[in-house]
């Protein structure tokens, strides 16, 4: 049908034009931000456009759902201001014929987004990262295959297998120093380490096996401890720019690290909540579609799109933060994993179609 094509081209049309100038806006600001870090850090003007390049499939990744929104809103009401909806209603054509396109335009939103969030996002997202963890903020740490964290500070290698940011937390430290002719002159096996706040960078270890080599036999000396302190050379903080994150993982990768984490017995909760967020964030073009349709096509909206716009940005708004506020509650525990990353899909769901059954074009 040709007014089904009509719609489906506009909205794709619109829906470009807003990621444009919204990337475009977004990295401007951001380069204006960081521009004096690159600087400090002896950096090129081109390493700083190479960074934001590798951000760019991130930050359309994040505002995808809400440029499908506006771009509906711009297209419905546009027709809605040309009197075209009151046209197509006058010709027994309800608002629920034009629903059609713009499911299918949420469908299509939502299989790309996830399709690109998979093979794209996490490919860019560590290399953006690892620019600037590296280049900008010059930490020697690394990150493996097997998302073990390793960090080289002078003679001493830390490899840590697992970093809990919400208990600010080590699970499973190995520190190794290394002597003049980088030998192993000493090994500490801890079984956690736990960050102390009142000084800096100072961590409790606890059940660990400290080695130290005695030069004369060559042997090493074994002793046991249930607890000590050591000053290390990073912070949580620290360790949370260089512990590898969920967006840098796919969902094949995010599933099985889950299952590697809790296999050794530690708590993933929070890679669980974020491997459940990368299936229910792509619904959400599906979702804000039909509650875009259902904004563009009320009366109040036709002599002033700048208002439909502006309640599209609300609703997109409240839609953000109750969704954070849905995740933090799951990595806080407050809910389980699944129910945090869909409960705000399933809320804007009833909103949206409540807004399509109460609509004044039916």
């Amino acid at each position: 049908m040709i007014l089904y094509s009509y719609i489906f081209r506009e909205i794709i049309k619109y829906t470009a034009m807003v990621l444009v100038m919204v990337v475009g806006i977004y990295l401007l600001v951001d380069f204006f931000e960081r521009i004096d870090n690159f600087i400090e850090a002896g950096l090129p003007v081109s390493r700083t456009l190479i960074y934001l390049f590798y951000k760019i499939p991130f930050i359309i990744a994040q505002i995808m759902p809400i440029a499908v929104l506006l771009a509906i809103l711009i297209t419905i009401g546009l027709m809605n201001k040309h009197n075209e909806i009151t046209a197509l209603r006058s010709s027994g054509i309800s608002i629920f014929l034009i629903l059609k396109p713009v499911i299918a335009v949420g469908i299509l939103f939502t299989i790309f987004l996830f399709i690109f969030s998979e093979l794209i996002v996490p490919m860019t997202s560590t290399r953006a990262n690892l620019i600037w963890l590296q280049e900008v903020r010059k930490k020697s740490a690394v990150i493996s295959k097997d998302k073990n964290v390793w960090i080289k500070d002078n003679r001493l290698i830390i490899n840590i297998k697992y970093y809990n940011k919400k208990k600010q937390e080590i699970n499973g430290l190995i520190l190794n120093y290394f002597d003049e002719d980088f030998k192993v002159s000493r090994r500490i096996d801890a079984k956690k380490a736990v960050f102390q706040k009142d000084e800096k960078n100072k961590w409790i270890l606890y059940d660990l096996i400290d080695q130290v080599l005695d030069k004369d036999s060559g042997t090493y000396e074994i002793q046991f401890y249930k607890e000590s302190p050591h000053i290390l050379s990073f912070s949580p903080e620290s360790l949370e720019i260089v512990v590898k994150k969920s967006e840098e993982m796919n969902f094949k990768e995010l599933y099985e690290y889950v299952n590697k984490v809790e296999s050794e017995g530690y708590d993933a909760t929070l890679y669980k909540v974020d491997l459940h967020a990368k299936t229910a964030f792509p619904f959400i073009c599906i979702i804000l579609s039909v509650t875009g349709l259902s904004i563009a096509s009320r009366r109040m909206i036709k002599d002033g799109l700048p208002a439909g716009i502006a309640y599209g940005i609300c609703t997109a708004f409240f839609y953000w933060i109750f969704y954070s506020f849905c995740i933090s509650l799951g990595y806080g525990g407050m809910l389980p994993p699944f129910i945090s990353a869909w409960i705000a899909n399933l809320v804007f769901s009833c909103f949206g179609v409540f807004l399509l059954l109460n609509s004044e074009y039916k």
